[in-house]
């Protein structure tokens, strides 16, 4: 599934256009690869400030994504995550896969940190 993600990158950077959703491609990517210790929070609540991907053209942004390629994604991580489960070992990666699930419909303004960087934006002392 990592595969694909880079694979919907490439094809956003061919066009100009596409550059912010290749960009969150890559990023969702990496994220598929090594999913474990990380966690997929808002932009604005990592950065306590809203940005252009986190305000109206993000969500046009999203709406586009969803369209174009988000649904795609998400069918072939709601697939893996049905194999995975079958065997008692890849529950977690199963588990994996319905996050990243979530997470495709809808990339942009979302930022992948560690477990206690989200702990730290949620719950700032």
């Amino acid at each position: 599934m990592g595969l694909m993600w880079w694979l919907f990158g490439l094809l956003a950077f061919v066009s100009i256009v596409g550059i912010p959703w290749g960009r969150a491609c890559f990023v969702m990517g990496n994220f598929s690869f090594f999913p474990f210790g990380k966690e997929v929070i808002e932009r604005d609540e990592l950065m306590r400030r809203k940005d252009i991907g986190t305000g109206a053209l993000g969500f046009i942004g999203n709406v586009i994504w969803f369209i174009l390629a988000g649904i795609w994604l998400a069918i072939g991580h709601i697939c893996s995550a049905v194999a995975c489960f079958i065997t008692i070992i890849g529950i977690p990666f199963a588990l994996q896969h319905l996050k990243l699930a979530y997470i495709s419909l809808a990339p942009i303004g979302k930022a992948v940190v560690s477990k206690e960087e989200a702990a730290m934006a949620r719950y700032p002392r």
